[in-house]
């Protein structure tokens, strides 16, 4: 039992000690990890815990998308991307389509990396390109 609390202990650390940037990367990866597994239980016809791992799926994209910061171009492109993942979602669900799912899989893992390249980037580098990105959007 001790070992549970210190491995509970020490999980709760490191997810304090993240980034936003890092924590975004954590989000996408657990989403994918879940995507995965309801494509597995599809395919092996357990639709309950299929269920299961796309509603985490959607839920995690609610959680990116509340945090958007509209009034960046990014932010709402972003939030139009998230709202079409949670369509496409909740059709797969109600269809149990693997493919579907699959087919958002690459977009995922697309705008994970993009992140983690974000996340590795010194603070100064992003401010200057977010203002570079702003004055060509003027």
């Amino acid at each position: 039992m001790v070992l549970g609390n210190a491995y509970s202990s020490y999980k709760k650390q490191s997810i304090t000690t993240l980034t936003p940037m890092e924590i975004v990367v954590k989000l996408y990866d657990e989403c994918e990890r879940q995507l995965n597994r309801a494509v597995f239980f599809i395919e092996k016809k357990d639709l309950e815990s299929a269920n299961a791992g796309i509603m985490k799926a959607i839920d995690i994209v609610g959680a990116l998308r509340s945090v958007l910061d509209l009034d960046l171009e990014m932010g709402r492109n972003l939030e139009s991307l998230y709202i079409y993942f949670t369509q496409e979602l909740i059709e797969a669900n109600i269809r149990k389509d693997a493919e579907k799912i699959k087919v958002l899989l690459p977009m995922f893992a697309d705008l994970r990396d993009a992140f983690t390249q974000i996340s590795r980037m010194p603070r100064e580098q992003i401010n200057l390109q977010a203002m570079q990105n702003a004055a060509q959007a003027i």
